[in-house]
């Protein structure tokens, strides 16, 4: 499941996976955040929380994320990752050096720095 995380920049959306992501919680919650946030602004600036209670995305949440990273190209300025699984963070950093955002990993344990880093200009 995906959960918003409240309490961040107007220009900031946050996500926390918990559990199983399905191409569900893509469609009924992440999806539509960020469309609402494109209507109001030109970029979005993502932070995405995989910790030690994600367990993994199916197949459909896979393509949803990869639909809506490549529908959206130009529209990332920021994502920040936060996760200490090594596949998650080899993955962002394969997929992070195509998106003309900028893209960082980080632990689980620096997730105020991720807050902070998305907040910085």
């Amino acid at each position: 499941m995906i959960e918003r995380i409240q309490d961040l920049p107007a220009n900031v959306l946050g996500f926390s996976a918990i559990g199983k992501v399905t191409g569900s919680d893509y469609e009924n919650v992440l999806i539509p955040a960020v469309e609402a946030l494109l209507t109001r602004q030109k970029k979005v600036r993502l932070l995405y929380c995989l910790g030690e209670q994600f367990s993994g995305f199916d197949m459909q949440a896979m393509w949803d994320d990869t639909k809506l990273g490549l529908q959206h190209l130009t529209a990332w300025e920021k994502i920040a990752v936060v996760s200490d699984l090594e596949w998650i963070k080899t993955a962002v950093k394969v997929f992070g050096f195509v998106m003309p955002g900028k893209v960082r990993v980080f632990a689980n344990g620096e997730l105020a720095e991720a807050r902070q880093w998305l907040s910085e200009d």
